[in-house]
């Protein structure tokens, strides 16, 4: 059985900016909790004992340990019948996820086959039975592989018999990829990963700073002649790398995940509220009373955390609404998430968009397919239309923005 996870923790996440400006991508809130508590549990959930963070970077080790702590937790707040254990990476350079990874293996003496997964993927699969085909195969790797459409920014993988991989090449363009199987980066690997890093073509690739999976090791384990295999991932993956990938994942997520699995119940019709306080039985009480005077208007799917504010006569579509937030009258938010500790004024429209933690958004203000950071301010009757704001930046009351990034002391065109 497998028993430990290595979760590499690093690098600066540019593509989710401004949401991971202050914060680590890992921690960023998702379905109204940190994304990696989400991918921790399914682990724990399928008999993962220990888990080690390969923690890179000062926001990403403060957030993550702050939060997470030793992981015991974990037992109580989900009825695990047994401990999660949670150990961090001391404060040693690395060059690359796999740096991470062979680092905690040496540091820890790690001499079992590991479970890795990447801190910012939500997935539906047991790494036992990705285990149990590593063993039957004999495998030094086995690489979690997905089909998908797109292929762009991904590793893509070309298979032979029993899906062992023949090749591999990182991020392709879409005409020139082998296959459509991409790398969710979800693999088993055998505790040797550590002598291959030693000795030979593995100490040239550390020495030369060369430890990406994707770019660098996985390749050269192929064209040395490692077994390096393939498992067909049936259930969903998500790479939650981009302000678009997130609120698709999240809207999958709302129509795929059971009420409970949210920490939640059903308040009326594909509504879910949080919290098992009489505060919170309350407050769905009252929303539920308010969707049958058509007082408020839901649509699809939508998760309502703790201690909300919702004020009248406003529409909600697809979207989550986080913990502490205050939403004014008339309002309209569609395929949307809205972090916790948001003031929204009145006549506020949200739409395709991400507002992040304890922005303050005035009224008639209209946002679409944007981004706002956390402690940002947008003025009354703003316009913003594929803006990405800053953390505590301000726009300006009136304004009418598109197509750029508010930044400190400038905006800047992108």
């Amino acid at each position: 059985m497998l028993r430990v996870a290595v979760v590499p923790v690093g690098g600066e996440a540019v593509r989710l900016r401004p949401l991971t400006i202050e914060t680590s991508k890992s921690m960023v809130r998702f379905l109204n909790k940190p994304l990696l508590e989400l991918a921790l549990l399914r682990l724990a959930k399928s008999g993962i004992k220990e888990i080690y963070l390969g923690v890179r970077g000062y926001y990403n080790y403060r957030d993550l340990f702050d939060y997470f702590r030793e992981g015991y937790w974990f037992k109580e707040r989900y009825g695990l019948k047994e401990d999660l254990r949670i150990r961090y990476m001391p404060r040693y350079d690395t060059s690359g996820n796999a740096d991470a990874v062979r680092m905690v293996m040496e540091y820890y003496e790690i001499k079992e086959p590991v479970a890795v997964i990447q801190g910012d993927n939500l997935f539906d699969l047991d790494v036992q039975e990705v285990f149990r085909d590593h063993v039957r195969k004999k495998a030094f790797m086995t690489i979690a592989l997905k089909e998908v459409d797109d292929v762009r920014g991904f590793g893509v993988a070309e298979v032979g018999d029993e899906l062992r991989i023949k090749r591999f090449v990182e991020k392709p363009r879409p005409e020139e990829a082998p296959s459509k199987l991409v790398n969710t980066g979800i693999y088993v690997i055998n505790a040797e990963i550590v002598e291959f890093f030693s000795e030979g073509e593995g100490r040239k690739l550390l020495e030369e700073g060369r430890m990406d999976f994707g770019n660098d090791v996985i390749p050269e384990l192929i064209r040395l002649g490692f077994p390096v295999y393939g498992y067909l991932v049936s259930g969903y993956w998500f790479d939650v790398g981009t302000p678009e990938r997130y609120l698709k994942a999240m809207i999958y997520l709302l129509y795929s995940l059971r009420a409970e699995d949210l920490e939640a119940k059903e308040i009326y019709d594909g509504v879910l509220g949080m919290g098992k306080s009489k505060m919170s039985i309350n407050l769905h009480e009252t929303i539920r009373e308010r969707i049958l005077k058509n007082d408020l208007v839901f649509v699809g799917r939508a998760l309502i955390g703790r201690h909300v504010s919702i004020g009248s006569r406003c529409f909600i579509e697809d979207s989550t609404i986080d913990n502490y937030v205050v939403v004014g009258n008339r309002c309209e938010i569609v395929r949307s998430a809205i972090m916790d500790r948001v003031r929204m004024g009145d006549r506020v429209r949200v739409v395709d968009s991400i507002i992040g933690r304890h922005a303050l958004i005035g009224s008639n203000s209209i946002i679409i397919n944007s981004v706002i950071g956390d402690n940002s301010v947008v003025g009354d009757n703003v316009r913003l239309v594929n803006v990405r704001v800053w953390p505590h930046e301000q726009v300006s009351s009136n304004a009418s923005i598109e197509n750029y990034v508010v930044k400190p002391h400038y905006v800047q065109q992108y």
